[in-house]
């Protein structure tokens, strides 16, 4: 089973972008937590700068670990243009699971999975030639 896995750079590459998807969901989700509930900050502006914050530490594990590609101003741009796209795609599904009732402590945990998978498809396409 594991000499497959080695053998599966796909597999491997989808792997390493869990791991890094699951640091950055939880640096994200720590910090909306922090500034929301902890300084009372407006749940928006508090998932925002999580956002920020997040895609910072993302790039850089999804350039070297993930993708193993340059850190360069091309990757930038394309990797920030994925991450505008999944932004709004976020901030869509927060304020649409926050108005049918889900309280803005726990709505992260429903937007998590629905846009980790489509961030997979654009990372991996930004990144990879």
């Amino acid at each position: 089973m594991l000499e497959k896995i080695k053998n599966n750079p796909k597999l491997l590459e989808f792997i390493r972008f869990v791991i890094v998807g699951v640091g950055a969901t939880i640096l994200h989700y720590g910090i909306y937590l922090t500034l929301e509930h902890g300084l009372h900050f407006n749940y928006n502006l508090a998932y925002t700068l999580g956002y920020i914050l997040s895609f910072i530490f993302n790039f850089f594990a999804s350039t070297f670990f993930t993708f193993k590609t340059e850190a360069n101003a091309q990757n930038g741009f394309k990797f920030a243009s994925a991450h505008l796209i999944n932004y709004f795609v976020h901030m869509f599904l927060l304020n649409i699971f926050i108005f049918i009732g889900i309280p803005d402590g726990i709505a992260p945990i429903f937007v998590f999975p629905i846009a980790i998978i489509l961030n997979f498809f654009m990372v991996r396409f930004a990144l990879k030639k």
